[in-house]
């Protein structure tokens, strides 16, 4: 799904970011949040009710959980919602950012098939919310300060551990560069690969030399 954020004036984005403004319980804790239109976040107990999740017309759940909760941190209601289930461990070496793009994937199709989509792990605390706030990141073309917000102002429990924090700001870098790289009118891109392409052939002997050097070999053989 494309970005939206260039759709939006500077006040848009800033009521987006601030949300529904709405007073937040310990009960909601335990309850999903819709983040974005169509994209929820919550705990494991948000994904456990069929019936929660039928009334919120969710199609899509992303379960991401460490490896060692696979007993209970699972799809459920593999009959009734496509699932994608992965195993990340909860600390804070866990590289996150190579694992984004398979969630991004998910969460686009879902939305891009007028589906909802709710991304849980166990806790909704740190895990799961470090995926939604680069989602929303990359979604609203956002900074990592204000996407965190925009998340936080839905998800008042949220807190990334320090090591995802910092994957969550790189990656504000990572998906701003693909964005320039992205702008590069395509002739361009590809009169710079052409540029490369003969620059590698100059420094190659042509066909051509290679074929005087064979011929000029085969003489001197026949004079010999």
């Amino acid at each position: 799904m494309t970005a939206v954020g260039a759709q939006f004036t500077e006040d848009q984005l800033r009521e987006m970011i601030q949300g529904p403004g709405e007073e937040w319980t310990y009960e909601m804790r335990r309850q999903c949040q819709e983040i974005l239109p169509n994209l929820f976040l919550g705990p494991l107990q948000a994904s456990k009710s069929l019936e929660a999740l039928k009334s919120l017309g969710i199609t899509h759940i992303l379960c991401i959980r460490d490896a060692k909760e696979a007993f209970s941190v699972r799809p459920r209601f593999p009959e009734q919602f496509r699932y994608m289930v992965l195993d990340v461990e909860d600390n804070e070496e866990q590289n996150l950012i190579r694992l984004f793009p398979r969630a991004k994937e998910f969460i686009d199709n879902a939305l891009a098939r007028g589906g909802r989509a709710l991304v849980h792990c166990n806790g909704g605390i740190s895990l799961s919310p470090a995926f939604v706030v680069m989602y929303v990141m990359q979604y609203y073309r956002l900074s990592w300060e204000d996407a965190l917000h925009l998340v936080q102002n839905r998800r008042y429990c949220i807190s990334p551990n320090g090591g995802f924090l910092t994957q969550i700001k790189e990656y504000e870098s990572i998906y701003k560069a693909n964005l320039v790289v992205g702008t590069f009118p395509a002739q361009e891109r590809m009169s710079r690969r052409k540029r490369e392409d003969d620059e590698d052939d100059n420094d190659r002997p042509t066909d051509d030399r290679k074929r005087a050097l064979v011929d000029g070999d085969e003489d001197d053989a026949m004079q010999s």
